[in-house]
Formats: structure tokens, sequence, C-alpha cells
């Protein structure tokens, strides 16, 4: 019989080979019918297998069962030998029996093997169903039970009531109920309803009813045309809480040390309730080893002591599903006592029980009681040992098992090592167990005896039974327990021995044998297998299926290998009978098999090796004798993802940068992902390491960089791998553990633990000391050792309390210091030596001051270090004076000026003094010099130096040591007319004694003063007299603000300033310029100009060539220093500058003066102009130059030079494409804070390019970009900031761009404002409406007033006869009454004036009387004296006040 199945995509079958031809199929699996492999595997004798000899011949019944009863026999036999061998086997079991162990001693061939349990897999096989639901709801199945309520159903009494009970089948089945064994009629109890497509009973309790009249034990039947299937038996049980008791509890009395147990005995419920000890008002019972709750509910006291009299004790219940909590009346303790004081402070005495006065006593068990007890447990379950014991102290408990260890991944400790609990117990925790309860008065042991037994368990669960028309088949039930169970047989929910006979069923046992199944055998069969302590229900159908050949795999798939790989192609396929399949390649007739192509058993064609020319479309063919089916795969062959250029092992220093390669090469059509690992772990790219297609970068490296780190290229379809290792060399960890040994007088031995070299050898040692006498906390270097050494003996200093620590060094660099050793103190001596550097010097001019430096500590060789001064004039055999000082310095007061000293100074301890010191020669104080140089002659060298002659002073003027010889001379006036000078003195110095010197650097064409004096170190002596000379006439300096400008391709304009220092009278100026093209130079023009010409424009010669000027200012002496400029650069040869708005142009002449102010400096703005291209001769950009006048106080420079705008519309090189690759034509169209560029290239498609720029901080950034994928956006610019830009190609970073300047614009502008938001345009319209006001004031003011006006002072000039302003209405009043008498007028400035004589006019002050003509007529109203004062005052400011304009008008 063959075995059936739907082949899968991943089986594994078929791996057998037979050894013959005619065994082949049997071997594989794949046979032409149902009947060959019965026929081949019929017949078994131990170490003999008899194949059939043909197919007609077995084709009969009884052919096909040769010697059935001898068959069954070995088919069990073999079974049981499986089964035996899966048991796992302790020290106790045992051999089968004689026929086994003979079958073990005639082993067959290998071969027999494999076909003999081919044959046992063929009883049990069957069709797999696909999970296909396509095919599953075609397909008729009798009914599976899929959800069911468990066998023990507990429910809260206030819900509706859920027995669940769902199937599956086709067609669908229904359901009906048993209760308690007797058929539930549903239709009969208002409150039971099913659910819909749903076995599941509802039992509602709305409309009222007891929940428990429903209790008992239901079976679900679901049921199809093809049989029924048994859900289990359900038991019914309504939840229970009940209340507790009523009952007065007395106190109870108990001595003190006495055990005690309070008894909870809680209400029976169901499920059991969960008990918890708390007090009456509500706080938890704290639990110990002496207090605690045991696993029946009940509170044990291991021994009472007084304090537990502080609290009740009351018993809770929470039962699980009402969620409520039942309370038993509280106990309350009173404790006998012979110590009724309750001290507090006793409870952390560490005998608390003597302190008490307790009596101590031995152990005793409260639970269990007795020395030994049993226990049963359930296979499975968990088994829970409790062992309580009281005694004074509180016993200890110890859990131990007889013969063996406890299970210590099962076992744990409860309730303060009181309970034992083992989890999932097994037949081999079955045996003794024993608790020993121990206190210092001695111990006691309880043993428990524990039995395993097991409900059912499940061996061999009986499954589904798929089969084809005429395949056998078989059901195994098989089942263990303790006791064993025993095995019941059901079908469609009767006893099997009450069913229909069926000739092609047989009953063995716990198997059912299926032969020769028709479609009428279809049925749903039950397994019962039971012991006392439970059963098990399983149900299996038997389902028998004609199904022509179905692909269950998409159509046409796509199949990408990786060439020389192992690849499988699957074909999933179904059918009833079972389908052969075969392969074929391209169409071609032949049936891949054999060779480089393997096929499975499930369908699966395996090619073994993938090569190029197994790339194309291959072809499943499925067949049975109902039809065929077919289906394609195509296979595409990918070459493989490879690393050739892998990362290599690198050892690196501390903050080195490090980069690991990683170059692969991979199939284009596949997407390659570049990955690293560190340490075989994901690699985290922090801000320290950039990651590349091809390298990753480490910088600053770490010393938690070290490790190992692995390239993983992959694309969807494979992978390749490379790892290195990377070392990083950092400084060596602190040396530890310093130890002094042999201690000596005057050395000591230092050891100490080298730490970690961190992968770079230590090369030496630094021992280093501090002292706390001294400098406390200073550490000084010792010495030094080699790297090889750990030990050193140090050489040590008299009366110095040492420290030592130790530095490591390496290449890398200083380990940080180890911790300090112990202290050591050398014993004390007189000194060695004495202070070094003793001075003697004057700090006053009759004074001096005696210094030197202090010893150290470990000179000072003793306390209370102290030195002995010691002085007397030289060559005057005084006696010494002598003074103990204990810093580093004396001061001697009351001496002569400048005497030499001897000084002697000598250090001195409480040990003794030093050696005899040496004498030093010091002077005392200087005072200031009293003479000055006599006879100071000047001689002038050239216009910038002189020479200086003088009479030397008397060493006895001097007072002290003569240091040098000063001159002090200043810039009095320059020759040149109206040109300033700084009169700032200067000096010049000539040390030692010395009669002549030279002073330079002088301005040519000056009058200067000079005065000399004679310094020593006290100061400057007095001064010389004043001497006065000229120098004569210079070289100018070079012209200021050389500046060559291009405006157009015919021109260069060159403009200039006057030299800084003329140094002279300027005679002119002199041009020199020469064209240049690359290397070549052309004939230089010289040209001169006037002392005042600035300016000077060329006509080019040559368009493309540039040109390289000089410039210099000339007097009569010659020509200055020069200013060298050349002509602005193509675009192709310099940098060029982003365009600035353009300004108003402003006319250059040939010549032109500059005016004498700096304010006014030059704007420019340079236009790229490129020239047509000439054979043989490069492309020429020329920039072009327009001038205007700004008020900027800084000149512009020349246009290759210049600072780029606050605001930058774009920036475009326009190049030539040249023949060869390069990139050119770049453009930047700059915002504030994005910038869009582009360029052009002759590349091929593809290639990849780099965007670098560089801010004016120096921070350069990069973009990779495709050639495609222009233009490219900057988005993280800054406002306001200059950047250099270029392109470069990224696999030739040589071929490269012209560098671009470009500037972003400041934030918030806006090029394309409107007007009404201009500055300028919001200001004129404030203006205009300010004046309009002004004159409606005016307007206003002038008609209250009438007519009024001022008189005019006689002194004023008359009017002449014809004024022209009588004839523009200046005469215009608003009141007919107030207007002037006929032949008066009014001046300019507003007063009345007579016409031919003002003889009559007077001026009136405060007070004054009126004005009348020469007839009496009044002339107007008289002004007082403070209008006229303020019209005197303005008159000089009227005619161009805008007021008085307006009142001029009116």
């Amino acid at each position: 019989m063959r075995r059936l199945a739907a082949r899968g995509a991943a089986g594994d079958a078929g791996e057998v080979a037979a050894p013959a031809a005619d065994s082949t199929d049997c071997a594989r699996g794949r046979h032409p019918s149902s009947r060959r492999l019965i026929d081949l595997c019929a017949i078994w004798d131990p170490g003999v297998f008899l194949p059939a000899v043909g197919w007609k011949r077995a084709s009969g019944f009884a052919r096909r069962r040769l010697n059935e009863a001898e068959t069954l026999n070995s088919v069990r036999e073999a079974q049981l030998e499986l089964l035996e061998a899966a048991r796992p086997r302790g020290p106790g079991s045992r051999e089968r029996g004689p026929v086994l162990r003979m079958a073990r001693q005639q082993q067959p061939p290998p071969w027999v093997h494999a076909a003999f349990l081919l044959c046992l897999l063929s009883l049990s096989g069957a069709i797999e169903i696909p999970m296909d639901p396509s095919i599953q709801n075609e397909l008729s199945q009798p009914p599976t039970i899929t959800k069911q309520s468990v066998k023990d159903h507990i429910v809260d009494p206030r819900d509706n009531i859920l027995i669940e009970c769902e199937a599956k089948g086709n067609p669908a089945p229904s359901f009906h109920w048993t209760r308690n064994s007797r058929f539930f009629n549903i239709a009969k109890d208002p409150r039971v309803s099913m659910k819909r497509r749903s076995g599941t009973l509802v039992i509602d309790f709305r409309s009222g009813g007891r929940p428990e009249e429903y209790e008992g034990e239901y079976q679900c039947f679901a049921r199809n045309k093809f049989g029924t299937a048994l859900s289990n038996r359900i038991r019914l049980q309504v939840s229970k809480s009940p209340l507790w008791p009523k009952e007065n509890l007395d106190p109870v009395v108990v001595q003190e040390g006495a055990p005690l147990t309070l008894q909870c005995n809680p209400p029976p419920g169901l499920p059991s309730p969960v008990i918890f000890w708390m007090s009456s008002s509500m706080e938890p019972i704290t639990q110990d080893k002496r207090v605690s709750q045991g696993h029946n509910g009940d509170l044990y006291f291991s021994n009472v002591m007084l304090q537990d009299m502080q609290t009740d004790y009351s018993c809770n219940a929470r039962f699980h599903f009402t969620h409520t909590i039942q309370q038993k009346n509280a106990f309350t303790l009173k404790v006998l006592t012979n110590n009724p004081y309750n001290d507090s402070s006793l409870r952390n005495h560490p005998d608390i029980y003597s302190a008490r006065g307790v009596a101590e006593r031995t152990p005793s068990f409260m639970y269990p009681q007795g020395t030994a007890s049993s226990q049963m447990v359930l296979r499975g379950m968990d088994l829970v040992l409790e062992c309580i014991a009281s005694g004074v102290p509180t016993p200890d408990i110890a859990w131990y098992k007889k013969g063996g260890d406890l299970p210590s991944d099962k076992a744990k400790f409860e309730n303060f090592n009181k309970a034992l609990r083992i989890t999932n117990v097994s037949e081999e925790d079955s045996g003794e167990y024993f608790c020993l309860a121990s206190n210092k008065m001695g111990s006691i042991r309880h043993t428990i005896s524990v039995r395993v037994k097991a409900a059912p368990y499940w061996l061999d669960e009986p499954k589904n039974l798929i089969l084809a028309p005429g395949e056998d088949g078989r059901l195994v039930c098989r089942a263990n327990g303790n006791p064993k169970p025993t095995v019941q047989w059901m079908v469609n929910g009767e006893p099997l021995q009450s069913a229909p006979p069926n000739p092609n069923r047989e009953v063995a046992g716990d198997t059912i044998i299926f032969r020769d199944t028709q479609i009428s055998s279809r049925a749903v069969y039950q397994c019962n297998t039971s012991n006392e302590h439970g059963y098990l229900l399983a149900n299996a159908f038997v389902s028998v299926l004609d199904v022509p050949p179905r692909m269950l795999s998409p159509r046409n798939q796509l199949i990408r290998v990786i060439l020389y790989n192992r690849t499988r192609l699957d074909c999933p396929f179904f059918g009833s009978p079972i389908p052969t399949l075969r392969w074929f390649k391209n169409g071609q007739g032949s049936n891949l098999d054999g060779g480089n192509y393997h096929v499975y058993e499930n369908g699966s064609l395996e090619i073994k090796m993938i090569r190029k020319e197994d790339q194309g479309i291959y072809t499943c063919v499925a067949t049975n004798i109902l039809g065929k089916a077919e289906n394609q795969v195509r296979l595409e062959v990918k070459d493989p993802t490879r690393i050739y250029r892998m990362p290599e092992d690198q050892v690196a220093k501390r903050g080195t940068t490090v980069q690991l390669e990683c170059r692969v090469k991979h199939d284009p059509s596949l997407k390659l992902t570049v990955s690293w690992l560190k340490d075989d772990e994901p690699l985290y790219i922090g801000n320290r390491m950039k990651k590349e297609d091809d390298s990753l970068t480490i910088f600053g490296v770490a010393e938690r960089d070290q490790g190992s780190y692995t390239c993983v290229a992959s694309t969807e379809l494979d992978q390749d791998l490379a790892k290195a290792y990377l070392t990083v060399l950092g400084r060596p960890d602190r040396p530890r553990d310093l130890e002094l040994t042999d201690l000596a007088e005057r050395s000591v031995r230092l050891t100490w633990i080298p730490g970690d070299d961190n992968n770079s050898p230590i090369t030496d040692y630094v021992v280093q000391f501090e002292e706390d006498q001294f400098q406390p906390g200073v550490w000084h270097d010792h010495s030094k050792f080699p790297g090889s050494v750990n030990s050193a003996v140090l050489q040590l200093s008299p009366y110095v309390n040492y420290q030592f620590r130790v530095i490591a060094i390496n290449e890398v660099g200083s380990s940080h210091p180890s911790l300090p050793s112990e202290r050591y103190r050398t014993s004390g001596a007189p000194p060695e030596s004495n202070p070094a550097d003793v001075k003697g010097e004057g700090t006053r001019k009759n004074n001096m001051e005696i210094t030197w430096t202090p010893m150290n500590a470990t000179s000072a060789f003793g306390p209370n270090l102290r030195y002995i001064v010691k002085w007397r004039r030289r060559e005057t055999r005084e006696t010494w004076n002598n003074v103990t000082v204990w810093g580093s310095r004396y001061v001697v007061g009351q001496t002569p000026v400048y005497v030499p000293y001897e000084i002697r100074v000598q250090a001195e301890n409480d040990f003794g003094k030093g050696p005899e010191p040496d004498t030093v020669i010091g002077y005392s104080g200087e005072d200031y010099p009293r003479a000055a140089p006599t006879d100071v002659k000047i001689r002038v060298l050239n216009s910038t130096a002189i020479s200086l002659q003088w009479n030397r002073v008397y060493p006895d003027t001097v007072q002290g040591q003569l240091r040098e010889y000063r001159a002090y001379y200043w810039r009095e006036s320059s020759l040149l007319k109206n040109l300033w000078v700084s009169q700032k003195r200067q000096q010049a110095s000539f040390p030692g004694d010395r009669p002549r010197g030279v002073v330079s650097r002088l301005f040519p064409y000056s009058n200067y003063k000079l005065e000399m004096v004679v310094v020593n170190g006290r100061g400057d002596g007095p001064r010389s007299e004043t001497k006065e000379f000229t120098t004569p006439e210079g070289v100018p300096s070079a012209p200021r603000r050389f500046r060559v400008r291009q405006p157009n391709l015919e021109t260069i304009n060159l403009e200039w300033d006057h030299p800084e220092h003329p140094n002279g009278i300027l005679i002119g100026y002199t041009l020199k310029y020469v064209a240049f093209n690359g290397t070549k130079l052309g004939k230089q023009i010289v040209e001169n100009f006037s002392p005042n010409q600035t300016k000077f424009t060329m006509q080019r010669a040559d368009p493309v060539s540039r040109y390289r000027f000089t410039l210099s200012a000339r007097t009569q002496v010659g020509s200055g220093e020069a200013a060298t400029e050349e002509s602005p650069a193509p675009p192709n040869e310099a940098t060029p500058t982003a365009a600035p708005p353009t300004l108003p142009p402003t006319p250059v002449g040939a010549t032109g003066a500059v005016s004498s102010t700096d304010a006014t400096a030059t704007a420019a703005t340079t236009e790229a102009t490129t020239v047509p291209t000439i054979p043989g001769v490069a492309p020429t950009t020329i920039a072009t130059t327009t001038t205007a006048a700004t008020t900027t106080t800084t000149a512009a420079a020349a246009a290759t030079t210049e600072r780029p705008p606050a605001t930058t519309s774009g920036t475009k090189m326009p190049e030539s494409a040249p023949d060869r690759q390069s990139i050119w034509n770049v453009t930047v169209l700059p915002n504030s804070k994005w910038a869009n560029i582009t360029w052009k290239h002759n590349f091929g498609p593809g290639t990849d390019f780099v965007v670098e720029y560089i801010d004016s901080n120096h921070t350069k950034k990069t973009v990779p970009v495709k050639a495609q994928a222009q233009p490219i956006q900057l988005t993280d610019l800054y406002p306001g900031m200059t950047y250099t830009l270029r392109v470069y190609s990224r696999d030739n970073e040589g071929i490269s761009s012209t560098v671009i300047t470009f500037m972003t614009s400041t934030a918030y502008t806006n090029n394309q404002a409107d007007i009404a938001t201009q500055g300028w345009f919001i200001g004129l319209m404030c203006a205009i409406a300010l004046l309009v006001l002004i004159l409606l004031i005016v307007c206003f003011i002038k008609r209250s007033r009438g007519g009024k006006y001022p008189v005019r002072e006689k002194k004023d000039v008359p009017l002449g006869p014809e004024d022209p302003k009588e004839e523009d209405g200046s005469f215009d009043y608003s009141d007919e009454d107030n207007k002037p008498l006929q032949g008066s007028q009014t001046s300019l400035d507003g007063t009345i004036k007579q016409q031919e004589s003002d003889d009559s006019l007077v001026d009136y002050g405060e007070g004054g009387e009126g004005q009348f003509n020469e007839d009496g007529s009044f002339i107007g109203q008289y002004t007082v004296k403070k209008d006229k004062e303020e019209t005197e005052g303005n008159e000089s400011s009227e005619a161009t006040s805008p007021v008085n304009a307006i009142y001029s008008l009116a």
C-alpha cells in the first residue's frame, strides 16, 4: 500500500536508495498503485525479506494477505519494538522477551529496515487535505469538533450559562445534546437555546430560574451524512460561595513560647477559596519563619511571643467567581508570660528568648503529625509537601529525597522553606522525601512517601484518515496511565460492538485496520481510554476521496537562484489517488531525474549545482487515473555576491582614524545592501562613524571600538561576509597593588603589579613621590625604569615622609597614576648642601636684598630648616654680619650707594649645619646717574639714518652699573606742506660704555630733534642738550589702492591713490606693464604720468592675453616701492564671484585727481563674458567692471578679489565643453537657507558625482549625487554666509569643476518685494503727509493772525522802486481792513519799508508808541522788543526755511 498525501513544498522524504531495480519504487515510495507495496512488504521473517513476484499473482484479496495472522503479529511486534526503543530506560528496565532478543541478534541489511519501516508507515498513511479553502470547501468531510468547554465547567450563578460546542464538516453538521447520558430536548425548555451555526448551548436566566437546576453532565453530538463526532462529557457545576457560620470565639490563652495553631476551616466553596489572614482592621498579618500560614489555610505559630497579643487574627476567604471576600470572626490572643514588660528594645536582642525568660525546647512537628505520612499526586500536577514545626528557638526546615537529589529544575521552596513544590510531576518524582526541622536544642525528621498516579495521557492519538478508494489504512489509539487505562472504540457515537459489521474493518486492541476501503466506509470513530483518575476521548474520521490532480501553487512562478548553488523547485499538488509527478525543461520530452537533478517524493525537483545553462522554464505534470494537471516555473540564474576587497586586520592608536574597506561585486539586477556587524552584533553608526557603500570609517578611535568587524554584503538572494579585527592601541591601565619592602635608612624597594598594556607594550615606568611637609599634595618625579620591571630600589633622602605612585608609559601615552603606596619616613641628618642661586641686589639706593632658592624637602634632611645669612663689605676686612632666616630673602639696610659685598648663605636644621658655603659678590642699591653725555654730534648718513657721537660720562657719576647710552628723538615736522606728522618720542639704545652709535628707520624729508641720556639699573640720568637735524628727500612708498578693472574687451582701467608716505616732493608716476599668456611674456611698455594723475585707461592689443601692471611713484631721488596687479583672469583660471546688484555707472576719464578725503570708496560689479574660441587658444573670460561712488570707508579691491555682496541672485560659470571628460558650467541659485546647483559634463549615464562645499568657518560637507539627479538642492545652508563649491567625479577626484564662490541671502529677504513695503517709499509718503500737515497749520495760523506783521528796523536797506514781490501777490490779505497803506511794501524777510525813504521808521521797545508816516497816518501795529530780537536772530535762516517760505507766499 502506498502512503497517500498532498505533497508539500518542503518535503524531504524519498532519500532512501534502493538496492535493486525491482525494489526502487518501494524504497522511494513512488508506486504505480496502492497494491504493489503491499506485495513488496507482505512477508517478514527474522532476517529474511520476501517480496512478491508480480502484480497479477498478488492482486487477489487472499494473495495480498498471505498468512494474515503472521503479518499482523509482525506488525504488532515491530510497533512494540519502536515503542521500546523510544522509551527512556532506567536502571531497572528489562528486555521484552526472547523473540525480540532473537530479532536483535539477526539484523537484516539496512535497506530491508528502510523498506519495512515504509511498510509500517503505509498502514497508517493518509491523504493530507491542503489548507487551501477552495479545496476544503469542495471536499466532503465528516464532522470534526473544533471547540468545546472544559470537562469540569464551573459557571458564575449571576451570569447566563454558556456550554461551548463547535464543529466543522462538509456538509455543515447539525448538533444535539445529552444530559446525564439522556437526550436533552432543547425545544422543551424556553431558557435553553443553541447558537446559530453552532452547537453552543445558552441557558438564559434573565426571566428567572435557578442555575443549580441545570447542573449535570452534558455531551455534544455533531452529525452530518458522513458520521457523528462527540464532545467530551462536560460536567456543569455552579460556583458556590457559602457564608461563614456565625460563632463567638473566646480569647485564646497561651503561654509565651508555646506553639499555637489558629484554624481557619473555611466554608466549602466551588472552586475552593483563596485563604489569607488579616486583622479586623484589615491590616495584613506579617509572616516569617516563626508565624506563617499553612497550605490548608491555618495560621501556625512555632512559638508565641508577647508582641503577638498586639493584634487580632481573622481568616479571610476570597471566592474567585463571585469576587467576594468572606471574613471569619477574629481570634484574640492572651499570652501568659513571666516577663510582663513588652520592651521593644528586646526585639533586636540576639537571644530574645532568654532575654524574655522563655525556656528553650527541641523541635516538634505541628503539621503533619507523627514521623511519617504518605501523599498521592497525579502526573503533570504540582506536588506540594509541607512541614511546619514548633520549637524555641524557631526551627529551620531542610528538605531531602531518599536515594537521590531533589529535581533542581522543578523544585522550589516556599513559605520560608516550610513547603517544597515540585512542578509538572512525573513518575520519576515518586519516592520518599523527608523534612528536617532543627534548632540549637536538636532536630526531628518527618518522612513523606509520594506515589505518582496518572490519568490517561496520549501516546498515539488517533488522527483523521483520508484515503482513496481501494486504499488501506489504520487508526491507532494508544494511551498510558496509572493504572493502565482501558480502550473503548465507538463509531458515530455508538459502541463498535453494536455497529453494523464491516468486512473491510478489523479491530486489533488499540488499532483499527481498514483494507480496500470504499466510499461507504466513511464514518467518525471515537476512542475512549479511561482509568479511575480520568478519561480521554478522541474523534477521528475515515473519509474516502476521489479527486483528479490539482496544482496548489501559483502558476508561472519566477524563481531566481545564485550560480553554483543548490536549489529546489517546488510543485505542490493534490489528488486522490495520489498522482505521479514528472518534470520537463523547456518543453523537452525526457523526464528530469538523475545526474544533476533529483526528484523528491513530494514532487520537488532539486538541482544540485546551478549552472548558467540551467536557466529556463521547468514544467511539472501530475497524473492519476482521473486526469492530469501541470504548472510551470521560470528559473533565472544570477551572479553571486562577492566581496573582492575585504577589510583587513588593523592596529590603530587611540584617537586616530581607521578605514575598513569592503568592495563588493554583485549581480546588477539585484539590490545590494552593505551592513556592518561588530562582534557579531549589528553595528550602531554613531557620530564618530561614517558608512559608505565600499568602506567604514571610524574617527577618533576609542578602546571600545576594538573588536571584530564583519562586512555583510547581501542581496535578496544571497550574501557574502568578510571579517577583520581592529586592535586599538590605548594608554596602559594604571599599575596597582604598590608594596614597600626592604626598608632601609636611605633606600626602599617598591613593587607593583602592571596594568593591562591595551595592546601596546609598556616601555617605561615613572615613579613619583609626594611629601607632606614642604609641598603636601604635590607629586615629583623620582626615577624612571624600563617597562620590563615591576620592582625597583629607590634611593631616599633623610627626614622625608615619602609616599609613592607609579605611572606606566607606552607608545600611545601615559596611564593614570596608580593609587598611592603607604607612607615611609626616613630618619634625619644635617644638610649636605646649601641653597643655590644666592644673589645680592639693591632694591633701593640705600639697601641690598639677599635672595636664594630655598631647599626642597629632599635636601632639608631634618626638621626646622633655616638659613644663616652672612655679609660684609668687600675688601674691607670687616667682621661678618650674620642673621638666621627661615624664608628665602633678607634685606640689609643703610648701605652706601652701589658698594660690593661678600655674601654667604648656609643651611641648618635641628640635626646640625650644612657645609661651609661659597662666597658670592653682591652690590647695594643704585642711584640715578648725575651727568649727561656731552658734545653730541650728528651726521646724516642718508634719508633714513644718522650717526651719533658723544663724550662718555665719568664712572663715578653713573652711581651704579652703566647699562646703556640712550637717544630720545622725535619727528618735529615734515618739509611737505600741510602734512600732519606724529611727534611721538622714540628711543635708540646703545648698550655698554661706548661713544658712538647709529639711529635708523627715520622718515625722509623731515625735521627731527634728539636728546641723549645715561641709563643704569636705577633709571635715566639727566638729558643732554637738544639737537636738531633734517633728513633729506627719499623715495616714496607704494601708491595706495592700486585697482585694475576691465569694463569691456577693448579697454582696461587703472586707478590708484597717492602714496601714504611721499618722503619728498612727487614728480610723477611710472607704470610698467607686460602682456602674458601662460608662460609666454610680451614686450614691456613703460608709461610716465604727472604727480596729479591717478587714473589711466589702456586699449587692449590682445583680447586673449592678460596683463601684469607695476606702478611706482617718483621723487627727485628716484622711484619708490612698486605696487603690482594683474588684469582679471578668465573663468577657467580665476575664482569667480557672485554678481552684486547693478549700480549706476560713473564715467572714468584718462586722468583725474583723487579727492583728499578717504571717505569715498568704489564698489565693483563683475560680469563674466566668454570670448569666442580661437583656434589654438584656450577660451578666455574677461572681467568687465562698472564703478560707482558709494559712501563706504574701504576701497574696493580688484574684480577677482572682491567680497561678494550681501544678496546673490545667482552664480554661473560659463565654460566651453572640452573634448576630454570634464565638468563645466556650474550654476548656483542661492536663497537664504538653500541653493540649487546644476552643471554640465560629458560623462556616461549613471556616473556618480560629489558636490563639495565649504562655508566661511572652513566646515566642509559633501553630497553624493547621480548625474541624472540634477538640479541638486543644498538645504543645510546658513543665511548671509559665504560658501565655496565645486563638483567632482566620485571615481576620479582629479576631474573637477572650477571653484565657485557664492553667498546666501540674509534671512527674511524678499528680492521681489512690493513697492508699498519698501522703506524709501514709506518715508517719502510720510514726508509728504508732514508737509501737507504743516501747510494746513500755517494757513490756520495766518488766517487767525489776519495780517499782523513786524516793523522793520531803520538800518535795513529800503526796497527798490520796482520790487518783483509786489506783483506776486505777497500782499494778498484776507481782511480788507488790514491791507497795507499805499506807499508801503513788504520786504523779503516780512518787515515793512517805505518806498522812497526810511527816515520815519523808529524802533519801539516794550510799551512804546505806534508809528506814523510823515502825513501822520498809522502804519501798523507795534512790535515788542522781544519779537524784534527773535526776528533779527532768524534772518539768516528764513530764506531756506520751508515755513518762512510759506509765510512769504501767504
